[in-house]
């Protein structure tokens, strides 16, 4: 990726190639594309590394190295992942109470060369290479993991989020231009789902989705499908045809019959900020990932937590516990649990409890975002202070 990436550059830099279009005067990469710093610093422009992490998940990357120096991980065995062995407490700057199993989940290999593992270590040990770190989230909801970051790259760090509240802000431009177009869709939406909601009572529906790249067993589905009907309880749930892994996303006949007297609705996908901000939106059962979570913060709409892999475990531990807005869900999920702990959610003194909680870091996500707020500030300041530097 290097070479062509170099080379990009370099023709973006030619005048004769152009046209008298400025020449980069930035670079600004994911957080795993590392040659781009080195390109940054080749042809002499500042760098942000850009984590589209929570503050919390960046920080359990950097754990990655030293564990593994520390002879942690990889495992020995596969018995490592079910005899206790993840329950072991750890050290985290600016997190507490942590233990093995709440950090970023590639860290569970056997396999001393696992790809995804060490490319996420490296990424994380590279970030003194670029002018700045940039992490998708605000101040007042990972203050103490945020301090604890700046000590390591003092006055480089900048914690710009919510990233769609910013977003939103940006007013159509005349004539239309490509910033109009601007979304953060992997899926083509459908908003027949928001007219459904039209037609339900205030925060009586659960929204489900497992986001754009996940999947699960064949098993899982039909039972958190078992668990909603049977929890009387109106629910829009987003299955994408390839949610099922190596199979059809298909539900079994008996679902879709009760789905009828039960007032559930199915799309494909759904603009999930549109829905997440429905007033009928009570509840979200969610894979955790860090678009998801943001999006269910900024909406005060708390959780029911099912995550896969990487940060999504690290999400979910601090939704339950540091931010007080999530329930989590046992991996080997079973209808009788989801049927509870949805009407708990909609229903129930605890959900109204976490919905609260949800509604006032929704309230400091809008403060964030706005005239003076903290990631507006941060998001000028790395402007002014990184990108426009001579």
């Amino acid at each position: 990726m290097l070479t062509p990436f170099r080379a990009l550059v370099a023709r973006l830099n030619d005048p004769e190639v152009v046209n008298g279009d400025p020449p980069v005067s930035c670079i600004v990469a994911d957080g795993l594309l590392v040659f781009a710093l080195d390109v940054a610093r080749e042809v002499g422009v500042p760098s942000v590394s850009y984590w589209t992490f929570p503050a919390c998940g960046f920080m359990g990357f950097k754990q990655y190295r030293p564990l593994r120096d520390q002879g942690v991980t990889p495992f020995k065995d596969d018995s490592y992942l079910t005899n206790g062995y993840l329950n072991t407490p750890i050290e985290v700057p600016g997190m507490t109470n942590m233990r093995l199993k709440d950090l970023p989940s590639f860290i569970r290999t056997t396999d001393p060369n696992e790809p995804i593992f060490h490319n996420l270590m490296e990424g994380a040990e590279a970030v003194p290479k670029a002018s700045a770190l940039l992490l998708h989230t605000y101040q007042a909801l990972e203050s103490p993991v945020l301090a604890a970051i700046n000590s390591m790259y003092p006055n480089r760090v900048y914690s710009v989020g919510p990233m769609q509240l910013l977003l939103n802000q940006i007013q159509p431009t005349h004539p239309a231009t490509a910033l109009d177009s601007i979304g953060y869709s992997l899926w083509s939406e459908e908003a027949e789902c928001l007219r459904w909601l039209d037609t339900k009572a205030t925060n009586s529906v659960i929204y489900v989705s497992f986001g754009s790249i996940t999947t699960m067993s064949r098993d899982h589905l039909i039972e958190f499908a078992m668990g909603l009907v049977d929890s009387d309880v109106s629910f829009l749930w987003v299955i994408r045809p390839d949610l099922v892994l190596g199979e059809s996303a298909a539900l079994p006949k008996e679902f879709g019959l009760k789905v009828e007297d039960r007032f559930g609705f199915i799309s494909g996908w759904c603009p999930q900020e549109e829905v997440l901000n429905h007033p009928a939106v009570g509840g979200f059962i969610t894979h955790c990932g860090w678009g998801s979570m943001i999006e269910s913060l900024t909406a005060g709409v708390p959780v029911l937590c099912w995550p896969f892999f990487s940060d999504q475990v690290t999400n979910c531990r601090f939704a339950c516990v540091e931010w007080e807005v999530g329930i989590e869900i046992e991996q080997d999920v079973k209808r009788e649990m989801v049927e509870e702990m949805v009407r708990e959610l909609i229903n129930g003194e605890k959900g109204a409890r976490l919905r609260k909680k949800a509604g006032d870091w929704a309230k400091l996500a809008r403060e964030a975002t706005g005239p003076g707020g903290s990631s507006t500030v941060g998001l000028d300041r790395l402007v002014n202070e990184v990108l426009l530097r001579k």
